[in-house]
């Protein structure tokens, strides 16, 4: 990082501390001053300029004399917290796509693999067995089939989704409704470390901004806004989770929901959302069928892999969908024997143009 990155990163961070900004008002400043130490240094005459700002300018004079940039860019590093700006290469793409994105996003963990699909799956925080089972089943298939899962770390669903993509070696990202010098709830203090070490938890608030009501609302748009698609496993007919699913139809994005017990109160969300439209899930394969952008066989293998199949394989192989199918509706579609088919599999599985998945489901890579 120049320091001229580190600069514009210092009083983003700056900017961000300020208590009624938000992303609207930030925005707004940084395009009208381009850099963001210039907007923090604007005397009230400049910010006049800036429409957001009308009624707000003493305001902001006065709070930014109490904050040096430089003293809470080393909260950061002490934390060792980093944060990325919307141009930045490693800012989410999905997330970049919304009306008014967060102009900073602070994330400890790994941002590498941000770029692959992701899927939320949130729910209700009293949730029954049997939510939490269908979660965890959901998120590990997914995650095994190269989908990020993405949840706000919450008890219940959320924690369970978590479990699920790192039981299956998947790449997980918690979005959190506070600063990341803390954890909430303190009781997953261990999934956040977990989640570190093998994915990423993300905020769009600075360190020490505690985990007040107001932030979850805020905080589910950026669950919704990273991910193709949300599903809903378990929620009340007021659950937060619900206003998460409202942001991904206001997103563009697919909703999906979770049956349940007709006589649970943790259905009614999932099942209002079913009268609604939303997508009706009963496995992954539900989900992966919507969000898949599948593309012909040739353009996924290069001409010197696709020629190394024998003919048997490649017949194969064009019946795999990108989605998990299982051995059985593989058996039942091509007419080998049972045998063949296990073998083939095993070729091109260990050719790496499939792979498998939890329960006898193949997909293509």
């Amino acid at each position: 990082m120049t320091n001229a990155d580190q600069d514009q990163l210092a009083y983003l961070n700056a900017l961000n501390n300020i208590t009624f900004l938000g992303p609207k008002r930030i925005t707004a400043l940084i395009d009208y001053f381009k850099l963001a130490k210039t907007a923090w240094e604007a005397p009230a005459e400049g910010l006049r300029n800036v429409a957001t700002m009308q009624g707000h300018i003493d305001r902001f004079i006065e709070e930014r004399t109490e904050i040096d940039p430089d003293q809470q860019w080393e909260k950061l590093e002490k934390h060792e917290i980093n944060c990325i700006s919307v141009d930045s290469d490693y800012y989410p793409p999905l997330l970049k796509q919304l009306p008014c994105p967060p102009p900073v996003l602070y994330f400890r963990g790994d941002l590498s693999s941000i770029e692959q699909p992701a899927v939320a799956i949130v729910g209700s925080r009293r949730s029954t067995f049997y939510g939490k089972e269908v979660a965890q089943r959901l998120a590990g298939e997914m995650a095994a089939a190269g989908i990020t899962i993405v949840s706000g770390m919450a008890l219940g669903i959320d924690t369970a989704a978590h479990r699920g993509a790192l039981d299956n070696n998947g790449y997980t990202i918690a979005v959190m409704g506070c600063g990341l010098d803390s954890c909430y709830p303190l009781r997953n203090a261990d999934l956040m470390d977990q989640i570190i070490a093998g994915g990423a938890v993300l905020s769009e608030f600075p360190v020490g901004t505690k985990p007040l009501p107001n932030h979850f609302p805020q905080r589910n748009r950026i669950i919704s806004g990273l991910s193709l698609g949300t599903v809903v496993v378990e929620a009340t007919a007021k659950s937060g989770s619900l206003i998460t699913a409202e942001y991904a139809l206001e997103q563009d994005r697919e909703v999906f929901a979770v049956p349940g017990n007709v006589g649970s109160p943790y259905s009614r969300g999932c099942h209002q959302l079913i009268k609604e439209g939303a997508h009706l899930v009963e496995s992954a394969a539900d989900i992966l069928s919507e969000i898949s952008s599948a593309s012909p066989l040739e353009e996924q293998l290069t001409i010197e892999d696709y020629a190394s199949l024998s003919d048997q394989e490649k017949s194969l192989l064009n019946l795999i969908p990108y989605q998990p199918m299982h051995i059985d509706d593989i058996i039942n579609a091509c007419g080998s024997s049972a045998a063949e088919v296990i073998t083939t599999l095993l070729a091109l599985e260990f050719k790496k143009v499939i792979c498998q998945t939890p329960g006898k489901y193949f997909s293509r890579t």
